[in-house]
């Protein structure tokens, strides 16, 4: 695991693939960690790119972020492009998955200096944000004290997989598991996560949403074919109000393609951000 000093904080990061590859970055979901991205990473490193897959300040980050810290979803899109110019990246492929979507999409929006091109796998877009499931959280984050009792819950299995089922075909409660463990033990991450949850509105979207049509760079629209939580037909949305994206559905896969099909999505991403 390595480290990358920003304004807000020490981000911990995989890095796999040859040095000089071109650069795919990965940005995940609320109370994830980088390493739901491994198994796609390990293909596209193979074919010569440099997959860098951050621990985002979503709450299952190992380190809390420093005091005074934008711990918004806007601070987050300004992480991302920070890390981006620490690590000297150029012509990135941004690629976001769950809530990761929509911080990848203000990216686009807001920091698109040093992108090349842009990846939405299934995630929140347009009036459909914040997900119904996050509603009871957003509400309990509104004190210090709900907020503690609430995430205690998922020590349990039971309560983990009622917070992440359906995200998965596959078994994903060891990942879940190693997720959680931060914000129930550290109480600074907790209120890192804490501040980030109050962020999540619906006006987000729908802002950034306006303002996808200005995203010149080539995007991939890969959506998964069996998603539960996130409609297909965002998907198609946003594959026609950006101008240069086409939409690819992922069969066999629900939101996390990256766990269910990493190969197809390996393959998906490979007709985007390998060069000719």
């Amino acid at each position: 695991m390595s480290t990358i000093d920003t304004s807000a904080g020490t981000i911990h990061y995989e890095a796999a693939g040859p040095e000089n590859g071109r650069p795919v970055v990965f940005v995940h979901g609320y109370m994830m960690a980088g390493d739901l991205w491994r198994q796609v990473s390990k293909r596209l490193a193979d074919r010569g790119l440099r997959c860098i897959a951050p621990t985002w300040p979503l709450g299952a980050h190992p380190q809390p972020m420093r005091p005074g810290a934008d711990r918004t979803i806007f601070g987050v899109a300004g992480i991302v492009a920070e890390l981006l110019a620490a690590l000297d990246l150029e012509d990135v492929v941004l690629v976001g998955n769950d809530t990761g979507g929509v911080v990848t999409q203000l990216v686009a929006v807001h920091h698109p200096e040093r992108l090349g091109a842009l990846v939405l796998t299934s995630c929140d877009a347009f009036e459909h944000f914040p997900p119904p499931i996050l509603k009871p959280v957003i509400m309990a984050a509104k004190s210090k004290a709900l907020f503690r009792t609430a995430m205690k819950t998922m020590r349990a299995p039971v309560a983990r997989k009622r917070a992440f089922d359906g995200l998965a075909h596959n078994d994903i409660d060891a990942l879940v598991e190693g997720w959680v463990r931060p914000a129930l033990d550290d109480p600074a991450v907790a209120e890192d996560l804490r501040q980030f949850t109050l962020s999540l509105r619906t006006e987000v979207t729908i802002n950034v949403a306006a303002r996808l049509p200005e995203v010149d760079m080539p995007t991939l629209i890969a959506w998964s074919g069996d998603d539960t939580l996130f409609e297909l037909g965002d998907g198609e949305k946003l594959a026609a109000i950006i101008p240069n994206a086409r939409l690819e559905v992922i069969d066999a896969a629900r939101t996390f393609s990256m766990v269910d099909q990493p190969g197809r999505l390996a393959d998906l991403l490979s007709t985007i951000a390998v060069r000719a």
